[in-house]
């Protein structure tokens, strides 16, 4: 429940939280998920391994950066919504990497577009971020038509090693 949760964030509906190494059940909740994983690794579906490789490496990111994939709540009632947040980006440019995946219960009803605002407001506010990118699967037009209402511009197709892919990428400024 969001009450036992410290958020260090949050919106009109959703919290922010940091992922622990107890957040196991979560992580495989959602990146468990095939309707989640099918578009970000190659294959659709992520091994138990993998899901905890990734749980730790969130983990590792926050130790190190004091930022990760942050785990969303819904205020509510505290339902798992999925995770919205940055990671540093390993391109040309100096920037943040925005990314958010949501379990389906929660797509459509503009979720990800209020996590995703928020985080961007925390990174170029709080981190003082001097760009943002971010990408999605060349099949995500959702994630496409998202990532424009947020303002970002489409910047190249760059190879996505989980799924073996282009995807398109795009920057945002301050």
């Amino acid at each position: 429940m969001i009450a036992m949760r410290d958020c260090f964030l949050t919106t009109a509906r959703l919290g922010f939280s940091h992922w622990h190494p107890d957040d196991r059940p979560l992580a495989h909740r959602l990146w468990g998920d095939p309707e989640v994983t099918r578009l970000i690794v190659q294959g659709g579906v992520m091994t138990a391994a993998q899901i905890d490789a990734r749980l730790a490496d969130e983990i590792a990111r926050q130790d190190t950066y004091g930022i990760q994939y942050f785990p969303l709540f819904r205020l509510a009632d505290g339902q798992f919504a999925g995770c919205c947040g940055l990671r540093p980006w390993s391109g040309p440019e100096e920037a943040l990497e925005l990314g958010f995946h949501l379990r389906p219960a929660f797509w459509g009803q503009g979720y990800a577009h209020e996590a995703a605002a928020a985080m961007i407001g925390y990174a170029f506010r709080d981190l003082h971020a001097p760009a943002l990118i971010a990408g999605h699967h060349p099949d995500n037009h959702r994630s496409q038509a998202l990532l424009a209402r947020l303002g970002f511009v489409h910047l190249r197709d760059d190879f996505y090693p989980p799924t073996g892919r282009y995807h398109p990428t795009y920057r945002l400024l301050p």
